[in-house]
């Protein structure tokens, strides 16, 4: 079960933050392009790697994810839904995790097990939109989605900010996450295509 199954859930409270953005004359387009301006500053925080810096990378990544639901919450209420605002929420999102990732491996110098994290976490996304693609429906599920990748980097983010070099065995807070999203990214992708080809075999 991910945290994406609880979307229907937070719809009210998402309510005022679109009735800001229609009152300031923002588009959802607009909110999108927000949303990845606070993944950018997110992962130049995690590249800076102090306990403060972690603090603001944990809430500027929170921010990131609730932008990302604000954005479309508000083209469905505005009725501007469109493939082109789909296509552009669903880049920058890709765009938003491989900075993210990028800033938390630079943090930690371990470029390696980054590389391996962004793998995993691009091959979930891409599993969910290609069984779209083939007419299954879009896929959140899995072990992690994105909401729970965002709320373990959050997590792991305040951990390395209060309790600054407590490794266990060597790991820390951020090698711990980049690890745990390295193979459970992996997994879901797995997870994700081996549901998909038992519903079409």
């Amino acid at each position: 079960m991910t945290l994406d199954q609880f979307r229907p859930v937070v719809a009210g409270a998402l309510a005022p933050f679109v009735s800001a953005a229609r009152a300031l004359g923002v588009s959802p387009v607009g909110v999108s392009l927000v949303a990845f301006a606070t993944a950018v500053l997110a992962a130049a925080a995690f590249a800076v790697a102090t306990p403060l810096a972690y603090v603001a990378g944990a809430v500027l990544v929170f921010l990131n994810g609730w932008f990302d639901l604000v954005d479309g919450a508000l083209a469905r209420e505005e009725g501007s839904e469109s493939r082109a605002g789909d296509l552009l929420d669903h880049a920058l999102d890709r765009y938003a995790d491989l900075l993210v990732l990028g800033g938390l491996s630079a943090g930690v110098g371990r470029y390696a097990l980054g590389f391996v994290a962004v793998t995993g976490v691009l091959l979930t996304s891409y599993m969910g939109t290609q069984i779209q693609a083939v007419g299954l429906g879009r896929e959140y599920g899995g072990l992690v989605g994105r909401a729970d990748r965002l709320a373990l980097i959050c997590v792991a983010a305040v951990l390395a900010a209060v309790f600054p070099g407590a490794d266990v065995a060597g790991v820390g807070p951020i090698v711990g996450v980049l690890a745990v999203l390295a193979v459970v990214g992996h997994l879901t992708a797995l997870q994700r295509f081996y549901g998909a080809w038992s519903d079409l075999a």
